[in-house]
């Protein structure tokens, strides 16, 4: 198997397509890229900027620069000795545009008697043998019309079964689309409805969706696969076995997230995850522990009262469960009732409402986002031996439920853990995260916000465990998932190191630009501060705008997506306007800023030397080898200027983010160049007053020095006499090609970073 050194990742778009790209391998191979990692190319709805709402599974998107396009690429990365990873989605496609999924037509247009009936996790008995769709607005079921041989609906098209001519006779129903949360019967991903779930456990529909993938193996044009959310799959160990033997067993890095002390099962068939849980623990090791009450203390005043962040995520996992997911939780209920001995008249404890309402309280109360049956077995023990504490009038329900739910062959099961994930990613990224402010740079995908800090002996296990358990598992700090870009974080984080005047700053911000929530208020100017740099103010304020409408809407407590509170929202909009308009307030956010940005910088070159030369294959999302202060998306998918980057690179232009670069580059070419000095994982000690602020490792030759906590080590007046030990020989550092003192103030003297090198 060929692994990669490092990637870089790359969004795949009609407006940067394959030729794009493969024109900007050359950069990516100076900057010291070892492969290139592609978003989702096969072909997509019409005008997707993404690719995950794949339409068809048999070629390329001709928009993203089709077969030629992966062509060209391929073979521009061969000429370079780069490698290719591109990211798959097996799990759903999209169907928003019925006439660009033939799947997703056909089976609208045939029911149960179409070709692709099995790939569709359909349950038409619930939908009295029609697939619904939930599309009609509220009191317009009138603009239904039957012309040119199609059902329409405004926009919407969809296809005429043979021999009929009316909307009742379709094997599909056009229905409100409030029906979602409760009537759906397709599985979706997550709650979208335009993306419906394909059943790859079935081997004729995991052929046919996987024929151009396998063309890629076949014929050499990629090297290894990024699999999009597996926790949505039937079977992911079965999944990933079959995807080894189709690709020959090529490197395959799962998108899966990890809870607290959670472990990837050793039985898959992957190199590991995305690296989700390598940036929480570096965004962790670079926090200040010290923060932690100060800003608990701010956090329990903005709010009214103490904030209790599993209490808190209990309530929106819940309001899920019984909300936007109601749909797939009755769908669990239909086959546990369906399975329940036939009794008459059905016990109370087994009719259909007290088994969606104990089935709902056990998604909410899984303490992962799901298991893996019968690996796992003790989350399934833990989330009922919870649900009977928060909810012990359900006790003798869950008795029924425990041997259906527990049992790996068991429908309601499969079915269970398909949709404990969903419940967990909509309640806790896409709501909780939103709700509590106390430190945003920790509110990050596959992190639990409640865990504020690490110290530098839990970071030196965690990475020994990295180092012998997944050697190959990727390493990031910035995805497109990310809710903030990696130096938004660095320098939220900052404020762990000075939440006093974090505080006073907050409450004149708050004061000048008024909220009706300040608890909101503070996670909203922690991203104005995060993404405050002088180069992006051009455009900062729409981009604060899209970012406060999210953000607001997300959290759902004040407005939400389908009814939103136009006043509200209206002073949320107002408070980032005042960033622009009101002298007084962009005062105290400059004068803040400014007090950040040298610590901020010390964050960020620490950051990205650590996440690049840690156990692990190091990802550089696009770039992001330049300060990367993007907040959630869609606005870290926004067009990167590649030109200047290799302008920067090649020292023919300037940019504020140099020293970035260079440690990024300087690290990477490393890597690349000298493996062996990459192979083991030791941590190294640092002895004297300041110890408190290094974070060192050797990785085999190849030894990294990162400042932490800089503000602290400014205020203790500087590293004075802390040395750190280092293992025999004469070393340099190969950012600054000095050579290499022990004592931390020469060492760190030009950079608050180092890596060094033995020399011969």
């Amino acid at each position: 198997m060929r692994a990669p050194v490092s990637t870089y990742r790359l969004q795949i778009t009609p407006e940067f397509d394959l030729f794009e790209a493969a024109r900007r391998l050359p950069y990516l191979h100076t900057l010291g890229v070892d492969w290139v990692y592609l978003s989702p190319l096969l072909a997509s709805e019409p005008g997707s900027n993404h690719g995950y709402d794949v339409v068809a599974f048999d070629h390329i998107d001709p928009a993203r620069g089709g077969a030629a396009g992966l062509a060209a690429l391929s073979a521009e990365a061969r000429r370079l000795g780069m490698g290719v990873l591109v990211d798959i989605v097996p799990n759903h496609v999209g169907v928003a545009t019925p006439a660009a999924n033939a799947w997703w037509w056909d089976l609208l247009q045939h029911g149960r008697a179409s070709a692709y009936a099995d790939a569709f996790d359909v349950d038409w008995d619930a939908g009295g043998g029609k697939v619904l769709i939930p599309v009609i607005g509220d009191g317009d079921e009138g603009s239904i019309r039957v012309e040119d041989g199609e059902v329409r609906y405004h926009d919407h098209r969809f296809p005429l079964a043979p021999g009929t001519s009316t909307h009742d006779e379709q094997h599909y129903r056009l229905v409100s689309w409030r029906d979602a949360d409760d009537k759906l019967n397709y599985r979706r991903f997550f709650a979208v409805n335009t993306l419906a779930g394909v059943r790859v456990e079935d081997p004729d529909v995991l052929a046919r969706s996987h024929v151009e993938i396998k063309r890629w193996f076949d014929e050499g044009l990629v090297d290894g696969l990024r699999v999009d959310h597996p926790d949505g799959l039937r079977d992911p160990q079965g999944y990933l076995d079959d995807l080894a033997e189709l690709t020959g067993g090529a490197y395959v890095l799962v998108e899966k997230i990890l809870e607290p002390g959670e472990g990837l099962p050793h039985s898959w068939a992957t190199q590991g995850t995305t690296g989700y849980d390598g940036l929480a623990l570096v965004d962790r090791v670079l926090t200040d522990p010290a923060g932690r009450a100060p800003l608990d203390a701010l956090e329990t005043r903005l709010r009214g009262a103490p904030v209790d962040w599993s209490e808190m995520v209990h309530g929106t996992k819940r309001a899920v469960a019984d909300g936007i997911l109601g749909s797939e939780v009755r769908r669990i209920t239909r086959e546990v009732v369906a399975r329940l001995p036939a009794l008459a008249p059905r016990p109370p404890t087994a009719d259909l409402e007290t088994v969606a309402d104990a089935v709902a309280e056990l998604l909410t109360c899984f303490p992962v986002y799901r298991s893996y049956l019968p690996a796992g077995l003790d989350h399934v023990e833990q989330a009922f031996a919870r649900a009977r504490r928060t909810r012990p009038d359900l006790t003798t329900t869950y008795d029924v439920l425990r041997p259906l739910l527990s049992d790996p062959a068991s429908p309601p099961a499969l079915r269970f853990q398909q949709t404990s994930g969903m419940v967990m990613a909509k309640g806790v990224e896409d709501c909780a995260f939103y709700r509590w402010s106390r430190l945003t740079s920790l509110n990050e995908v596959g992190g639990d916000p409640s865990v504020f800090a690490a110290t530098v002996e839990e970071f030196h296990e965690a990475l020994a465990a990295r180092q012998r358990d997944w050697p190959l598992t990727m390493n990031t700090l910035s995805t497109h998932d990310t809710k903030r870009g990696e130096d938004v974080r660095a320098r939220i984080t900052v404020l762990a190191e000075i939440p006093d005047e974090w505080d006073a700053a907050l409450e004149r911000l708050l004061a000048l630009a008024p909220l009706p929530d300040p608890g909101f208020g503070s996670l909203l100017w922690q991203a104005v501060l995060g993404a405050w740099t002088p180069e992006h103010l051009p455009d900062l304020r729409d981009r604060l705008h899209g970012y406060a409408e999210k953000a607001m809407r997300e959290a759902g407590d004040r407005t939400t997506w389908t009814e939103p509170d136009a006043t509200y929202e209206a002073a949320v909009h107002a408070a980032v306007d005042a960033v622009f308009d009101v002298a007084e307030a962009r005062e105290v956010l400059t004068a803040l800023g400014a007090r950040i940005d040298a610590p901020a910088r010390s964050n960020s070159l620490a950051a990205k030397l650590v996440a690049i030369t840690m156990p692990g294959v190091p990802d550089v999302y696009q770039g992001s080898e330049l300060f990367e202060t993007s907040l959630v998306d869609p606005d870290n998918r926004r067009p990167v200027d590649f030109d200047h980057r290799a302008a920067v690179l090649a020292g023919t232009d300037s940019d504020d983010a140099v020293d970035k670069l260079h440690v990024t580059c300087s690290a990477l070419t490393l890597r690349r160049d000298r493996p062996e000095l990459f192979t083991t994982y030791a941590g190294l000690r640092a002895t004297g007053p300041a110890a408190e602020h290094v974070l060192a490792f050797d990785r085999g030759g190849a030894i990294t020095v990162a400042t932490r906590l800089p503000v602290g080590l400014a205020a203790r007046g500087g590293w004075a006499d802390t040395r750190l030990e280092l293992p025999p020989g004469r070393w340099h550092d190969v950012l600054t090609g000095a050579v290499a003192s022990p004592r931390l103030a020469d060492l760190l003297e030009t950079l608050p970073v180092a890596l060094l090198v033995r020399e011969a």
